[in-house]
């Protein structure tokens, strides 16, 4: 049991042999990590035996305090009050009879709720807006107690062994392995497929969510609880390259190479990247000019090129890769997966702007011998097959019954979605941590949450944030809905859209959390470490995955192609 102290006793604690200080009426014994601190032992003797929030959180953030928390306290004042619970919302005032029938849990691609459930219970700060309202006791008809389950998991997992530590991984370029090694372990790695549970090929489960359970939503809910950490280059460590590089391999791959090479990456043994865009070819993938021959004898392809801007390359043992095979154009596109093991792979780490720990790499591909039995897909339909376009398949007549897909996104849209999901988590942390800043930073005389023009920023970044997030989540549920040929067809537009909405809002949000912070948020580490961090990461989610400006364009050039198609009338 924790031990209460009086601010006497912990006056007593005044010299550098026996040093104490109060943070937020909690009492922390810091005479052993003197040597350790990085401001030096003058600046803690000055505060000795002291309440020393103030000057801590100048200099710090809460990541700082949790990685340290259950090491250097030993206890609390006597004034400090228990936290308090959050109110559960009312009680009905009587249960319907239908409601104790209840039993059969939805099925694995059904995330709607019935109409007559209950909100399920408010979970996290309460800050509004902070975090999706179906968090705050609000009704959702896509939520169940089984993503309530695994939002509790992986917050918990990300507070206490992410979240400290994220901003020494950023500074360090790289996150432990044994991170990506939890990652396949809990499961994770299996439920980012954009597809059901594939428990052919791991053992592993999420704690959570029993496999046949596994929906788009819990796929959505993971990775934004995974961008809770507030840094891109964490969240494209563990999931960026796996999340586009291994879907083409698994819907399109012959199940003998499937087989041989999906059990070690799910475990988190193996890495996988994507490999397409090249330093002349970027959003125009059609130009790529990464060249595979057929050998002579017909048993491999020669591949010479460069690859740029791969996430997770220099760490990957796989490149599924965006090759040229033919004539000039999308219909000489084929797609390899080229193996490490096989020689003549070379990369280069690549310095950037931001998502520093993500691995961005130059890749080099020098006479690699790679056999027949690695293509993916069909020669020379890389991008019928792998990267398609909406338009390429019509939607059958409606009469047509659609036969429901293994894999429910495609690739390019599976890629967006998650820097959709990740977009908005990151303009609710830059929001979050203004609200609590506001509401601790004075200034002319009173707390900054006071001013009007404070609080306008916060309802812009707040009414962004919620009308993205609905949109978002009324896509999933329509992917969660279509086969893959009508969601190919229908939604490709309207991805390339919310992708576009949801990068300026990202953009937007950083921009004013930074405003709100001020110099704080300029300088690396500290209370507007997150802020300063996602400031530098909003250009890497601006542009890959389609530039603002292309994604734009397609969205409404592929929409009116469609609904012409669907009758459209003008």
């Amino acid at each position: 049991m924790s031990k209460t102290f009086t601010k006497g006793d912990v006056a007593s604690h005044n010299k550098p042999a026996d040093l104490y200080i109060i943070i937020d009426e909690d009492v922390y014994d810091l005479t052993k990590f003197q040597d350790e601190h990085p401001g030096g032992k003058k600046i803690l003797t000055r505060v000795a035996g002291k309440d020393a929030s103030q000057q801590f959180w100048k200099y710090h953030n809460e990541g700082i305090l949790k990685k340290y928390k259950g090491k250097l306290q030993v206890g609390s004042l006597d004034t400090k009050k228990p936290a308090a619970l959050p109110t559960p919302p009312p009680s009905p005032p009587a249960a319907k009879p239908a409601a104790a029938s209840k039993a059969v849990a939805p099925a694995p691609a059904q995330a709607a709720a019935d109409d007559d459930d209950e909100p399920l219970d408010p979970f996290g700060d309460l800050v509004p807006f902070a975090d999706p309202s179906w968090y705050q006791g609000y009704h959702s008809p896509y939520f169940n107690e089984s993503h309530a389950a695994l939002r509790d998991e992986v917050r918990a997992w990300v507070s206490s062994e992410i979240e400290p530590n994220v901003t020494e991984w950023d500074e360090a370029r790289k996150v432990p392995d044994d991170i990506y090694k939890q990652m396949g372990k809990r499961g994770y790695l299996a439920g980012l497929l954009g597809m059901h549970y594939p428990t052919e090929y791991t053992e592993n489960r999420v704690a959570a969510v029993p496999p046949e359970k596994w929906d788009l939503f819990h796929e959505m809910l993971l990775t934004d609880e995974l961008s809770r950490a507030g840094s891109g280059g964490f969240v494209w460590n563990v999931i960026g390259g796996f999340g586009i590089g291994c879907p083409p391999l698994v819907k399109f791959g012959k199940k003998s190479l499937v087989d041989r090479i999906l059990p070690g990456i799910l475990n988190g043994d193996k890495r996988i990247c994507l490999a397409v865009t090249e330093p002349d070819a970027g959003s125009d993938v059609a130009n790529l000019t990464c060249e595979a021959k057929l050998s002579e004898d017909g048993k491999y392809y020669i591949v010479n090129g460069e690859k740029k801007w791969i996430t997770n390359g220099i760490w990957s043992d796989y490149f599924t890769t965006a090759v040229r095979t033919g004539k000039d154009g999308m219909n000489g596109v084929s797609v390899l997966l080229i193996e490490r093991s096989f020689g003549g792979v070379s990369t280069r780490k690549m310095d950037c702007q931001g998502v520093w720990s993500s691995g961005t790499t130059y890749v080099t591909f020098e006479d690699v011998k790679v056999p027949v039995e690695n293509l993916i897909g069909k020669e020379n339909q890389g991008f019928k097959g792998i990267f398609p376009s909406p338009i390429q398949t019509l939607l059958p007549p409606k009469s047509t019954k659609l036969t429901p897909p293994k894999v429910i996104m495609t690739n390019f849209n599976h890629e967006r979605i998650g820097i959709i999901i990740q977009c908005i988590r990151f303009s609710r942390v830059c929001y979050e941590e203004s609200v609590k800043y506001a509401h601790k930073r004075k200034t002319f005389g009173t707390k900054l949450i006071n001013h009007p023009v404070i609080r306008l920023k916060l309802a812009h970044m707040a009414r962004q944030i919620e009308a993205t997030y609905s949109w978002l989540e009324a896509i999933i549920y329509q992917c969660s809905k279509m086969g893959e040929t009508e969601a190919m067809f229908r939604l490709g537009g309207p991805i390339a859209s919310l992708k576009a909405q949801s990068t300026t809002t990202f953009e937007y949000c950083a921009r004013e959390a930074s405003q709100i912070f001020g110099g704080l948020s300029y300088s690396r580490g500290g209370q507007g470490g997150k802020v300063e961090r996602l400031y530098r990461d909003v250009r890497a989610y601006a542009i890959p995955g389609g530039s603002e400006e292309i994604m734009l364009d397609l969205s409404i050039r592929q929409s009116l192609k469609v609904n012409k198609a669907l009758g459209m009338k003008l």
